[in-house]
C-alpha cells in the first residue's frame, strides 16, 4: 500500500476493523509518519444465469426475492429471514462458480423454503414445477409428510 502524502510503500497497519462487509485499516507510513484509512472489500464473483432454453443472462438477487416474497405471503415470515434465505441461496449458487443453470436456483430456493415453511415451499414448488392438477399437489405434500 502506497501512503497517499508522500507514495513510499512502507506502511504499518496501527488498526483494523471489521464493519458490515468491509475492512477499514488505520495505517501509518514508515517515511513520512501520516496516518491515513483504506477500506477493502472482497470482490463480488458477477454470476450469470444459464437459461432452459441457452440463454444467458445476469443474475439478478431481486427476482429470487420477488418469488420468495410472494411464497412467503401471508405466512408468518418476516422481511429479516427472507434476507437471510436470500443471502444463503445466493452463497449456495457461487459456490458452484460463475454461471449457474435456472435449475439450480430453482431447487436451491425450494430447500431454502422447504426448510423454513411447509407452505411457503408448496406455494413456490406449484409455480416452479409448474403443478398442472391436484394430483401433483396431493405427490408432493405426500412427500412432504
Amino acid at each position: 500500500m502506497k501512503c497517499p502524502y508522500c507514495n513510499n510503500e512502507d506502511t504499518k497497519v496501527v488498526d483494523k476493523r471489521d464493519i458490515d462487509n468491509f475492512t477499514r485499516r488505520r495505517r501509518e507510513c514508515l517515511k513520512c509518519e501520516r496516518r491515513y484509512n483504506t477500506l477493502e472489500k472482497v470482490e463480488d464473483i458477477h454470476l450469470r444465469v444459464i437459461k432452459k432454453d441457452g440463454r444467458m443472462e445476469d443474475f439478478d438477487r431481486e427476482k429470487i426475492k420477488r418469488g420468495l416474497v410472494k411464497a412467503c405471503e401471508k405466512r408468518p415470515i418476516g422481511s429479516e429471514k427472507i434476507e437471510k434465505m436470500l443471502t444463503s441461496i445466493e452463497e449456495k449458487l457461487r459456490k458452484h462458480g460463475k454461471e449457474v443453470k435456472s435449475s439450480l436456483i430453482g431447487e436451491t430456493v425450494s430447500r431454502e423454503l422447504k426448510k423454513s415453511d411447509k407452505i411457503a415451499y408448496i406455494r413456490f414448488a406449484s409455480v416452479y414445477r409448474d403443478f398442472r392438477d391436484l394430483e401433483d399437489f396431493k405427490k408432493e405434500i405426500k412427500e412432504l409428510v
